[in-house]
């Protein structure tokens, strides 16, 4: 049996519930999620555009879903160090720098991927 008592389809739904609460929760508290939410609504269809061939639009959008996945994963890391307090420490600071880090990559991958497939 699962650690939270659910088994097959409960967990599956209890599971999208949580992963729905999480998104809606990022987008409440998150500008940066919201602007590259905005950017990918914007680009995604131009993804399905301007791709020749499916190959292109998967990469095309897989580096907009990046961008995604990365900026949730960087507000949560940033939410569970701000919930032990306000107070400056140093592997605090290294941690939030390490987590925007990861994001400013995975902007450079999209740029990267969109700027090799529409000019090459």
């Amino acid at each position: 049996m699962a650690a939270s008592g659910h088994r097959g389809l409960t967990r599956i739904v209890k599971a999208a519930g949580y992963s729905w609460k999480g998104l809606c929760s990022t987008f409440r508290h998150e500008a940066a999620f919201r602007q590259e939410l905005l950017a990918c609504a914007v680009l995604a269809p131009l993804a399905l555009w301007l791709g020749e061939g499916g190959v292109e639009r998967v990469l095309l959008l897989g580096s907009l879903i990046l961008v995604l996945i990365v900026e949730l994963l960087n507000s949560g890391l940033e939410a569970a160090i701000d919930r032990f307090g306000g107070e400056p420490h140093p592997l605090s600071a290294r941690a939030k720098d390490m987590g925007s880090a990861a994001v400013l990559l995975a902007l450079v991958h999209a740029a990267l991927v969109w700027g090799l497939i529409l000019l090459f």
